[in-house]
């Protein structure tokens, strides 16, 4: 019997733990490794921090997706893999033998450097699996603020996610406390917003932002936190009194300390087959990848990996051929804008409206409903 290793909890092995649910293989036991038997949904996050859902409606159950699939989850962290002999160390000091292991852990970021005694509350974005307990943190200074005053929001980081949790927190911090003046400010390193979208999914962000009361600054990157706000790259300093840290995404360290194919982001570097780059059998799917040419960090494209990284997984557990991946030419993002619309962007198509808000709901539920037992 082969024995088949998830490690992380993510979109792409949610398909990969239907595949197996709906077709098992009495030859292949699989075992998921994963901190939390809960996983939440990238694309229902900003929809819980504008609070219109709670965190649970974000969530796949994951404990009951490996019922499902007849599969073994121990509640854990990877501390160490070792390719050449097959096995994992876990965060308890268990180790788990494997014959085939896939990646899909996400990826976390780059913190800023702190220097001073007065620093602005910081919420980094990443890694995904404990926004909440940050965001908890960050409503809990919120909530004992002096009456009054004004309080500067600066996100860092202008892509997609950054524009989206920046407008989607101002919108909660302003209905959590009208009593303050809430002001926001965007640090883009980029010329412009949402590198790789057209211009008029640009225009329609830009816009959004415009209406949320969010000034923009491009070719701004924030390179550290001091007293009283951000300091840029060009030791300029931005006041600020709340930062969300939304840029930098890298691999987990621990990622560095083994003999897999690394980029120089600690991305695990991966073929068209998903299968990492002269390392057989070992796979990685979703943000923790890295194909060439490199794919943007989104959600989006773990999803579209799943079924193909299920199907590629079965066959290396079978010794068969492997079968190529291709990355879609376009992808179709939402992005909420906070107040009850959203926007769609197709390449360089983009449209928005209430209507668009109300199409991301319905479809972010259709896909954690679809992992998750009925009633759940």
């Amino acid at each position: 019997m082969k024995q088949l290793l998830l490690i992380g909890a993510g979109h792409a092995h949610a398909f990969v733990l239907e595949a197996f649910a709906k077709r098992p293989d009495p030859n292949i036991a699989i075992t998921v490794v994963s901190d939390s038997a809960l996983a939440a949904y990238s694309g229902s996050v900003p929809t819980w921090l504008a609070g219109e859902c709670t965190l649970r409606e974000t969530q796949i159950d994951v404990a009951a997706l490996c019922q499902r699939a007849n599969a073994r989850l121990l509640l854990s962290s990877v501390r160490h893999i070792d390719t050449l002999s097959r096995y994992v160390t876990l965060a308890n000091s268990d180790r788990i033998d494997f014959d085939i292991a896939s990646f899909n852990i996400g990826s976390t970021l780059v913190p800023p450097q702190q220097h001073g005694e007065r620093l602005p509350k910081l919420m980094a974005m990443r890694p995904l699996s404990s926004l909440h307990e940050r965001w908890q943190a960050l409503q809990a200074h919120v909530q004992h603020l002096p009456s009054g005053g004004v309080q500067r929001v600066v996100g860092i980081g202008g892509g997609a996610a950054g524009c989206e949790t920046l407008m989607s927190v101002m919108a909660q911090l302003r209905h959590q406390r009208a009593d303050i003046d809430w002001q926001g400010h965007l640090l883009s390193a980029s010329d412009r917003l949402l590198p790789g979208a057209g211009r008029l999914p640009r225009g329609l962000t830009q816009r959004a932002l415009s209406r949320a009361g969010i000034s923009v600054h491009t070719q701004i990157r924030g390179a550290a936190l001091v007293d009283g706000g951000v300091l840029t790259h060009c030791n300029m300093l931005i006041r600020a009194d709340i930062v969300l840290w939304a840029t930098g995404a890298v691999g987990h360290r621990w990622l560095a300390e083994s003999a897999l194919p690394l980029d120089k982001y600690n991305f695990i570097r991966v073929n068209n087959t998903l299968e990492a780059s002269d390392q057989p059998g070992i796979f990685a799917a979703g943000d923790c990848a890295a194909l060439t040419p490199a794919l943007p960090n989104a959600g989006v494209y773990a999803v579209r990996m799943g079924p193909h990284l299920a199907e590629n997984l079965r066959r290396a557990c079978h010794d068969e051929p492997l079968t190529d991946w291709q990355a879609p030419k376009r992808v179709l993002a939402l992005i909420g804008t906070g107040d009850g619309r959203a926007i769609a962007s197709y390449g360089h198509a983009g449209i928005s409206g209430r209507w668009v808000w109300k199409w991301k709901k319905r479809i972010d539920a259709r896909f954690i409903a679809r992992f998750n037992p009925p009633n759940k």
